[in-house]
């Protein structure tokens, strides 16, 4: 995504990422473009990144030196265009069948912006929030009560979140009426163990190499479509398999990486490590215009 922004005028983009929870290719590719892409190395989670920068929305002095967005799924302006892909999915089908969409899910940015082409007329018969064992939603869904806690870290990282900020968008769909909510969507979670297995599985019998992410959405599309035998699914993948190579590997042997990733393994990552702490980001992000 940052490289979007790469070398455009008046533009500084800032990168938070939680240490030590992405894989090497994953951080080179937040740490090495370099100009006016900057990154952070935090030491804890994503929620915790997500916190810092939710913070500084709300700070004052911030607000007033700095013209601040994020572009994230915490910025509606990221769920409106993602929303076009729902229909252009149900475009290619060419079928007259509501589809199900298969959603893993982390910040549930995705799964949202699915349910807004809902709300715009697409033909949908579920959403399935698939999540790794970072379940808050999936719980939620199946109790009706919502209960954030601190995430864990998985196989399928992007999806670490353990409480995430598009829940409240959800919720006001359904002007928080749990009962309503769940006719629309229907959650599960896995732990890694299952999504080794579906990786496997998948590689297996098809030769295809799944990424972790995907795999959760594969393990809950094989649950719901049991439960729903008569159905379409249209499961959203959402990274390239190489990406997570000390995870893959093991699983399904050595496959290609394409160029643009392999050539980032051999570029110095540029970070600046900092705590959760909000004043010490505040800091640094005041200093970057003096």
């Amino acid at each position: 995504m940052a490289a979007g922004f790469l070398g455009v005028e008046n533009v500084e983009v800032i990168i938070l990422y939680p240490s030590g929870k992405v894989s090497p290719i994953q951080e080179k590719q937040l740490t090495t473009l370099g100009q006016n892409i900057s990154a952070i190395e935090v030491d804890g989670t994503f929620d915790d990144c997500q916190a810092l920068v939710k913070e500084a929305f709300l700070d004052y002095e911030l607000s007033e030196r700095f013209m601040l967005s994020s572009a994230n799924s915490i910025n509606i302006a990221r769920l409106l265009p993602q929303s076009f892909y729902y229909v252009d999915a149900y475009r290619q089908m060419q079928s007259e069948i509501a589809p199900t969409f298969i959603v893993p899910s982390g910040n549930f940015g995705n799964l949202t912006a699915g349910l807004l082409a809902q709300r715009m007329g697409l033909p949908v018969r579920h959403f399935v929030a698939a999540t790794n064992v970072n379940d808050t939603v999936p719980r939620y869904l199946a109790e009706g009560n919502y209960q954030a806690r601190p995430s864990e870290a998985t196989i399928s990282n992007a999806m670490d979140v353990g409480d995430p900020s598009n829940f409240q968008r959800m919720a006001d769909l359904y002007g928080g009426v749990h009962e309503l909510m769940v006719e629309d969507v229907i959650g599960y979670s896995f732990d890694d163990e299952v999504t080794r297995a579906k990786v496997k599985d998948i590689h297996a019998r098809t030769g295809y190499v799944m990424d972790p992410h995907g795999a959760v959405g594969y393990a809950a599309w094989e649950i719901y479509k049991e439960r729903f035998p008569d159905t379409q699914g249209v499961l959203l993948e959402t990274a390239h398999p190489a990406k997570f190579l000390p995870v893959m590997e093991p699983l399904v042997g050595e496959f290609p990486v394409p160029d643009r990733l392999s050539a980032l393994m051999g570029i110095e990552k540029v970070t600046t490590s900092l705590s959760i702490g909000f004043e010490e980001f505040k800091e640094y992000l005041m200093s970057r215009s003096e």
